[in-house]
Order: C-alpha cells, then structure tokens, then sequence
C-alpha cells in the first residue's frame, strides 16, 4: 500500500524522508569524520538540505547540466556548513547519506509502505 498523494500522507512522507536522511547524514559523519557529533546536528542538516535542495532546484533546476549540478552544491554546501573538514568530507557524507537512503527507500518501497519518489536526499 503505497501512500496517495493526500495532505495525511505527504506529512508521513516527509517524516519518513526527514527520518530516513537524518539517519543517513549521521552515519555519514561517523564513517567520514569518525565523530560523534550528535543525531539533532543530522537533523538540522537533513532538514535545511531538503529546503536548500527544494528552492535552488525551483528556480536553476530547470537548467540543463548546471541546474543540477549548482543544487547538488548546495546540499553539499549546507553539508560543509554543518561539519568540519571542508568541502570534501561534506561530499563524502553526502555519498554515504545517498546511498543509505536508497538502500532504506528501496526496503520500504519493497514492503510497500513508500515508493521509491520518497527520496528525500537528492535523487
């Protein structure tokens, strides 16, 4: 039972995608920093990169190659912003934070209980 395009059920997607990238951010800090810096920090970060992500792809999105690209970089950015060591760890727990999310939107796609347009990292 995937859940329909309600106002009920785009609030339960939206935690789950706020759920599943504050999760996904964290475990990316701890694999590329090695540091624990705390689950509200992911939070945050998930959080202001879905609105960063949301508003930079609505008005350059539409851009063929640099639409994209300028709002992978600021989710990047907000990434760099919250973490320490520069643009390269952020790229990396952005990696690591993708990959999970696919790996936990594929699981519940598979059960039915989100499709797979759940992503709420960058797609």
């Amino acid at each position: 039972m995937i859940l329909q395009a309600t106002a009920a059920g785009s609030i339960i997607v939206l935690l789950v995608n706020l759920l599943i990238g504050t999760v996904a951010i964290y475990a990316g800090a701890r694999l590329v920093i090695d540091a624990d810096t705390g689950v509200g920090r992911a939070a945050v970060t998930a959080l202001l990169g879905a609105l960063a992500w949301a508003l930079v792809s609505f008005f350059v999105g539409w851009i063929p190659l640099l639409g994209p690209l300028l709002t992978l970089l600021a989710w990047i950015g907000i990434i760099n912003w919250q973490y320490p060591d520069g643009w390269g760890s952020a790229a990396g727990i952005g990696l690591v934070a993708w990959l999970i999310s696919v790996a936990a939107l594929v699981v519940l796609s598979s059960v039915g209980l989100v499709g797979i347009e759940a992503l709420g990292v960058p797609a």
